[in-house]
């Protein structure tokens, strides 16, 4: 009997403070109804993150972190954070190991390369979700990371990712293939909070307050603008000192909105937005850009290969800004000004690339053996 309920079992390694690690389980947790879909993590609520666990969410505590960590986040933050994860390692290795013997037919799904570096030394079988710079960026800046991650993506069963521009790194870092799987938004949550009778006058920043997200450059844009509008900024997280930066540069009209409590306050926001900006030095499918589209935005960008794969339908309300033209921001502001005009209808296939719960789906049925 025990080893019929372990079969059936989908265990989570995460961080629980990351809104996409959350978005996916709970989902997977609504579709696969009548299986245990447990979530395991070191991290609940620290550092200035809002708690989003909720009492009906079934989280496994591995060693808990939190209480070791700085109230905010800061540079030394998170080298302090790093510090601790890497002398928690061990012990984090050994209650996964605790815990796999428990489950002994559970399916792992590990999110973010910290925890496919504990999957691989744990010795068990796990689904890997490495992030954009895991792949992209960070291997190229440590020899010990390029190794690590290397081997922890090599011990995978199945590597999930969201871009072409991913499946190429990993394909590049380690020869391995990996099936490419968008993440998804939650449609119905934005169709239920927006409507067409929106008033559209907001230009909104989206990104997170660190120097890859070149916030600083948005806000130069707007200054060389001829019409130099309020912007109103929201964000998931920020490094404390680019955050002190960003605000002296902020103008009494602009709106500071800080991180926002939940998804519907963001969509909220979008509703009201003709202009969201997301202009980083690098991407690889991002989940709060296709959110400002389906909320009915003009999203501004630098060009990345994502582009090349969303729906036509999507595609039109993209504008690619050239960062290197003075008026980039005007002409940015021109185009949203008469793409807003049309309401955002998503078509078909929008719907089928983009609704995470259709996307979810597909991964149970592919990873999980979900049957319908």
């Amino acid at each position: 009997m025990m080893s019929q309920m372990n079969k059936n079992v989908i265990i989570f390694l995460g961080n629980a403070r990351d809104f996409h690690a959350i978005d996916w389980y709970r989902m997977i947790k609504k579709i696969c109804h009548d299986r245990p879909v447990l979530f395991a993590t070191d991290l609940i609520e620290s550092e200035g993150h809002r708690k989003l666990v909720e009492e009906e969410d079934h989280i496994i505590r591995l060693v808990i972190i939190d209480k070791l960590l700085l109230n905010g986040q800061t540079s030394f933050g998170n080298v302090w954070r790093n510090i601790i994860k890497l002398l928690f390692f061990p012990l984090q290795v050994i209650k996964l190991k605790r815990l796999a013997k428990q489950y002994p037919n559970a399916i792992f799904h590990a999110h973010t390369m910290y925890y496919l570096f504990i999957g691989w030394l744990a010795n068990i079988k796990y689904i890997g979700s490495p992030q954009g710079a895991e792949i992209l960026i960070r291997p190229f800046e440590s020899k010990l990371y390029h190794y690590f991650s290397t081997k922890a993506l090599l011990a995978a069963e199945h590597i999930i990712v969201d871009s072409i521009n991913l499946k190429n790194g990993i394909r590049n870092l380690c020869g391995k293939e990996s099936d490419v799987i968008q993440y998804g938004i939650d449609v119905s949550g934005i169709q239920s909070i927006v409507s067409e009778s929106s008033s559209r006058e907001l230009i909104v920043s989206i990104r997170a307050l660190y120097p890859l997200y070149r916030i600083e450059e948005i806000l130069d844009g707007r200054d060389k603008s001829s019409s130099k509008p309020p912007i109103v900024m929201f964000y998931p997280f920020w490094e404390q000192h680019y955050k002190d930066i960003i605000l002296a540069k902020l103008k009494p009209t602009d709106i500071h909105l800080g991180r926002l409590p939940s998804k519907n306050d963001i969509y909220q926001v979008l509703s009201n937005c003709k202009m969201a900006i997301s202009i980083p030095m690098s991407d690889s499918s991002p989940r709060s850009v296709y959110e400002s589209i389906f909320c009915g935005c003009c999203i501004v960008v630098t060009y990345n290969p994502w582009i090349e794969s969303v729906a036509p339908c999507m595609r039109e309300r993209i504008f690619v800004a050239d960062l290197n033209d003075q008026d980039w921001f005007d002409k940015a502001l021109d185009y949203s000004n008469e793409i807003v005009k049309k309401p955002y209808l998503p078509s078909k296939e929008a719907l089928d690339l983009f609704d995470q719960e259709c996307s979810m789906r597909l991964v149970a049925k592919k990873y999980y053996n979900f049957q319908e």
